[in-house]
């Protein structure tokens, strides 16, 4: 697909890019650090034009309903104010990057940036029409994402080459790409996003 270059009125939504999700952390995403070069190419690009860079990060209590020591799906990962929580030291997110927290709440998951953050508020306050959307993980964070971002009549255009998926069934990834052209999502890899093509 071709699409306009990023300009006023875009914004670029780095989602979850972690240590605890990276190769090495308790919920590793395979090839999970295989996002951060197009991203950081993105981050340039935005911070050059001036243009919204929003990272969002799980930010766990430590006894969150998604850990698998309280019931849930996934070991323990991204506790609030611990290493693992921390964006990966090889994301080159600027000073004025805006830090959105989710899934604070110990009886809540939250796989949307979203889902009780004022996301969609402040994107609408700003006057954002698009966002660029990658990070981690294609079948869960990004998919859930997406999917709000389309619900709130947002363009928006997914980082091909810039996401990867959990993979906890075969397909997963698979799956939630198709979900999320279905939702009205455009795929285009980030040199040609950037570029306009």
């Amino acid at each position: 697909m071709r699409i306009r270059s990023p300009e006023r009125g875009d914004a670029l939504i780095i989602v979850d890019v972690q240590k605890d999700f990276l190769p090495g952390g308790p919920l590793a995403v395979r090839e999970g650090d295989a996002v951060i070069p197009p991203l950081n190419e993105a981050i340039r690009a935005f911070s050059e034009a001036g243009l919204p860079i929003l990272a969002t990060r799980d930010w766990h209590p430590p006894d969150h309903c998604s850990f698998v020591e309280q019931g849930g799906l996934w070991p323990s990962h991204c506790v609030a104010r611990t290493e693992g929580a921390a964006f990966a030291d090889a994301l080159q997110l600027p000073a004025s990057t805006a830090v959105v927290s989710k899934a604070v709440d110990s009886d809540a998951e939250a796989y949307s940036a979203f889902a009780r953050t004022g996301l969609a508020a402040r994107l609408s306050k700003e006057g954002m029409e698009r966002v660029f959307v990658g990070g981690l993980a294609t079948d869960y964070c990004v998919l859930h994402t997406v999917l709000d971002a389309c619900r709130e009549r947002l363009d928006v255009i997914v980082l091909e080459d810039a996401v990867r998926a959990v993979g906890a069934e075969s397909g997963d990834g698979a799956r939630a790409i198709g979900r999320m052209r279905e939702a009205g999502a455009g795929f285009v890899v980030t040199r040609a996003a950037l570029r306009g093509g």
